[in-house]
């Protein structure tokens, strides 16, 4: 093709990308933003309600832009946002959030997931501030065993999530129990690299497991069940099992020792040994640890007072073993014979729960909407830059959807994506 007299060449793809951008639908056309849920270190997630007639409830995360200064610009997309994208779009099971679509619009983007109207988080303040009552056994077994269902299925989907904690897991209006936010989750199956670089810290500080606090470079699947028995403490207790002060990165992100922490980790579960935890001496934090003062286990005592069950203390006990590779695994987390003593488990985790024992739904704000409504004037206009929004079809072959440790919810036939 020839160009004109000053060398110019026609562009050959204007008229398609032009003809694509004019048919995108931008997200306050597919969705109206009724509130703002919460906010995190990677976006923001918002409550929106679909505007296809069916009045479906989503949840819409928007992920941050990087800022320099005042000014908005544009690097790309971040590592936790491939991530997320990457492993919601394989995965498909009852106990896990579901992704609808992503859209990419404004250099921000928004993933779309199913909606719940409760998490643990707010369950344990619920029951803490409101009802000063403890959490009914039954309701403490249903939420542990739909937990533990949904964590084996990213196990044996060789995922770890590397961030449970109450704010993480969700509950919808029928008592399932989702997990959510894979923003720090990674694949264990032949990972491109190893699992410490780049995140060098991971998973919060409470629910952190010992060989994380102990410096660990390689580790596995253990570090979600650890955190599983902090939740699980937590929901019995109403309080963290293991509330300690984190100590903070100096200024050449050199990863600190988290003497606080352990010292509450120890003060429950006892200061552990070479019979306790072969390889502990040799931990790169060991020779700080052991200036520490030595603890006695007493996590009977713990239970006795929280729990009241010997099961339910060995459930705990067994979840919060020291080494790694004895810790137990959600396989046999599921057929512990706490789940089989009365009451047992119920698919409806408030099955068993009077209404006003339900915690009320989670509060939406108007806060931080803004910067979303504010283009809902006018929903049908096309995006001032190419905004892409694909169909894709399940991966053929063993998908991680394929590999389900528990019940699979049917999968759609198609899902939008980056």
């Amino acid at each position: 093709m020839e160009g004109d007299a000053n060398g110019w060449q026609p562009d050959p793809m204007r008229h398609y990308r032009s003809k694509r951008d004019a048919a995108h639908l931008t997200v306050a056309s597919k969705y109206k933003i009724v509130g703002f849920i919460s906010s995190g270190t990677y976006g923001r997630v918002y409550k929106a309600i679909s505007r296809d007639g069916t009045d479906s409830v989503h949840a819409i995360k928007k992920f941050k832009p990087d800022k320099e200064g005042d000014v908005v610009t544009y690097t790309g997309i971040s590592q936790s946002a491939i991530r997320e994208i990457a492993l919601n779009r394989e995965i498909s099971h009852e106990n896990v959030v579901a992704m609808k679509e992503v859209i990419l619009e404004e250099k921000s983007i928004y993933m779309v997931f199913e909606y719940a109207e409760h998490d643990f988080l707010q369950v344990i303040h619920h029951h803490a501030q409101t009802l000063r009552t403890p959490i009914s056994m039954s309701v403490l077994k249903s939420l542990t065993y739909q937990l533990l269902n949904g964590l084996l299925y990213l196990h044996e989907a060789h995922i770890i999530h590397r961030d449970l904690k109450p704010a993480n897991i969700l509950i919808n209006s029928s008592g399932t129990v989702k997990i959510g936010d894979l923003g720090l989750a990674r694949i264990t199956y032949q990972p491109l690299q190893p699992l410490f670089a780049g995140d060098k810290v991971v998973v919060t500080i409470w629910y952190r497991a010992p060989e994380l606090l102990m410096g660990a470079r390689h580790y596995h699947w253990a570090v979600d069940t650890w955190a599983v028995g902090c939740v699980v403490a937590e929901l019995a207790s109403l309080r963290p099992i293991f509330k300690g002060e984190e100590a903070k990165m100096d200024g050449k992100k050199n990863v600190p020792f988290q003497r606080d922490q352990l010292i509450k980790v120890f003060e429950v579960v006892g200061t552990p040994d070479e019979k306790d935890w072969p390889g502990f001496t040799d931990m790169p934090e060991y020779q700080s640890v052991k200036k520490l003062d030595r603890f006695e286990n007493r996590l009977l005592t713990w239970c006795n007072s929280k729990i009241r069950t010997s099961l339910g203390y060995d459930l705990l006990r067994q979840l919060f073993t020291y080494d790694p590779d004895k810790r137990l695994h959600c396989r046999e987390a599921l057929i512990h014979k706490w789940f089989e003593e009365d009451p047992k488990p119920t698919r409806n985790a408030f099955a068993s729960v009077q209404g006003h024992h339900i915690p009320p739904h989670r509060r939406i704000t108007q806060e931080d909407t803004q910067s979303v409504v504010q283009t809902q004037a006018h929903p049908a206009a096309p995006p001032p830059m190419h905004a892409l929004s694909h169909s894709v079809m399940p991966t053929s072959g063993a998908s991680f959807g394929s590999l389900s440790g528990g019940q699979q919810t049917a999968r759609p036939k198609k899902r939008a994506r980056v």
